[in-house]
Parts: structure tokens; C-alpha cells; sequence
């Protein structure tokens, strides 16, 4: 198939006004930039947007990709136009395409549409529509100890701790005002261990939904106190034994 130009289209009133290129809200236009940049790449790395020209479209706040001939996005494109269910699809593409559809049925006037001149209609996602996968539940709902970097905390309305976890990616994790407000450590830019409650993923290791349950304090440094009283401990243990090398040997049968 030759190279297809997309469009991808956000129609969106939740703020009071319909946005469009000359005015949209900047958390509108950071999520939603940053879910066509996932969704064009899919799980593969399908198109290297790095190097992917875009053009922002008059009307509502559209994105009007350069050719692409990924025969891996194209057919998911197809798909999509074809039917609802996203069993098919990758894991990191229906991601993207979940939170459209949770987000058209939050009750705004809200919706997503793909357009391609090889798609006999675009593709809508919106309060009418149903994309969804028929397998098993990918989500469960665990509480865990997770180690990271806390990048930032705060919020005005609506608290969260960004959380920077050993592989790189940044989770966010909402947290009780008084939580952050009667917090004495300095946390910014030191690892911490903190348990949060959360979705869990079980296909691609991603959690949503992290609520804070609280800073787990763990002290790593070594203490030489400790080491010396256990040393003695030990010394007055094994005193009546002359060789305790050969006294474990014989524990374990002998030597071989």
C-alpha cells in the first residue's frame, strides 16, 4: 500500500469552549500530543516520530501526519474501521485508544477521529461508540512497594506525587493534600520507596489510577554497632567449638 497521510482529530468543549488551534488548553495539548505520538508508534516503534513531520489543521485541534506505509499501523487502522473490537490490536495502541473511549463517555462533549483516504470512513471515537476488547481482564488492582525518584509533589487541585521509576518512565501517583502538606522530609530529586494502591496491567507492566498509600522510610547505611554486637553475639555462641569448619562439614555428612 502506498504512504497514507492521517488525520487525527480532537473535538473537545470541555472547557468551555470548543478548542481549536488558536486556542486550546496546554494539559489538553500535551495529552493529547503525547497519545497520538504512543499510538502512532504502537508497540513496535511502528513509525519513528521523532522524525515524523506534523501540521496543525484549522477547525477543531487536528494533527495531519507526513506519509506513512507502516503495514503494521495501517492494518490496525483498518481494523479499527472495521470493527469495534480491539482484540487484534497491540497492547499499547488499544492503551491509547481505552482512554479515548473513557474519556468520550466522561459525560463532555468529547471525541476522536482518525481520517486516511485508504478508510472508507474515519474512524470516531466517541460517547456512542464501543471500542473495546472481548479477552480477559488486563487489569487488576494491586498494592505495591515501588522504589523511584520523586521528580515533583504538589498541586493545587488536584495533588500528585511524579514518581521516576528505575526504567525511565514517569508514574504519577495522586496523593491527600495533608499527606504532602504535613510531609517534614524533603523528598524532591532522592530515591524513596513509597506503597500506593493501583491498576495494574498485566500485558504491558503499566499502572493507572496510583493512589498514594504512604513514604516507606528504609535505612540502607551500614551500621557498625550493629555488625560488632552480632559479632560478639556470634563469638560467644561458637566458643566451645574448637573448628567450627569441620563442625558444619560434619552437619552436612562430611566433606566430599
Amino acid at each position: 500500500m502506498e504512504a497514507q497521510e492521517l488525520l487525527i482529530a480532537l473535538h473537545d468543549e470541555s472547557a468551555g469552549y470548543e478548542i481549536s488551534p488558536d486556542r486550546v488548553p496546554l494539559s489538553i495539548l500535551r495529552n493529547f500530543a503525547k497519545d497520538v505520538d504512543e499510538f502512532l508508534r504502537g508497540d513496535g516503534n511502528d513509525v519513528d516520530t521523532s522524525a515524523l513531520d506534523v501540521s496543525i489543521e484549522k477547525g477543531s485541534f487536528a494533527i495531519r501526519t507526513a506519509p506513512t506505509a507502516n503495514p503494521v499501523l495501517l492494518s490496525d487502522l483498518r481494523k479499527l474501521a472495521h470493527s469495534q473490537e480491539m482484540d487484534d490490536i497491540g497492547p499499547k495502541r488499544r492503551a491509547v485508544v481505552e482512554r479515548w473511549q473513557k474519556n468520550a463517555r466522561g459525560g463532555r462533549r468529547w471525541r476522536v477521529s482518525i481520517g486516511a483516504d485508504f478508510l472508507s470512513a474515519a474512524i470516531v471515537i466517541s460517547a456512542e461508540s464501543d471500542f473495546h476488547a472481548d479477552d480477559a481482564d488486563q487489569w487488576v488492582r494491586v498494592e505495591r512497594y515501588v522504589r523511584g525518584e520523586i521528580e515533583d509533589m504538589g498541586g493545587q487541585s488536584k495533588p500528585n506525587a511524579h514518581i521516576r521509576l528505575p526504567d525511565g518512565k514517569i508514574l504519577l501517583v495522586d496523593a491527600a493534600r495533608e499527606m504532602l502538606r504535613d510531609e517534614k522530609i524533603n523528598r524532591l530529586y532522592k530515591p524513596a520507596m513509597v506503597r500506593i494502591v493501583a491498576e495494574y496491567n498485566v500485558i504491558t507492566r503499566e499502572y493507572r489510577g496510583a493512589r498514594l498509600l504512604e513514604f516507606v522510610e528504609h535505612e540502607s547505611r551500614f551500621n557498625e554497632k550493629d555488625l560488632e554486637r552480632l559479632t560478639q553475639r556470634g563469638a560467644k555462641a561458637w566458643r566451645d567449638v574448637p573448628d567450627a569448619g569441620a563442625w558444619i562439614d560434619e552437619l552436612r555428612g562430611g566433606k566430599e
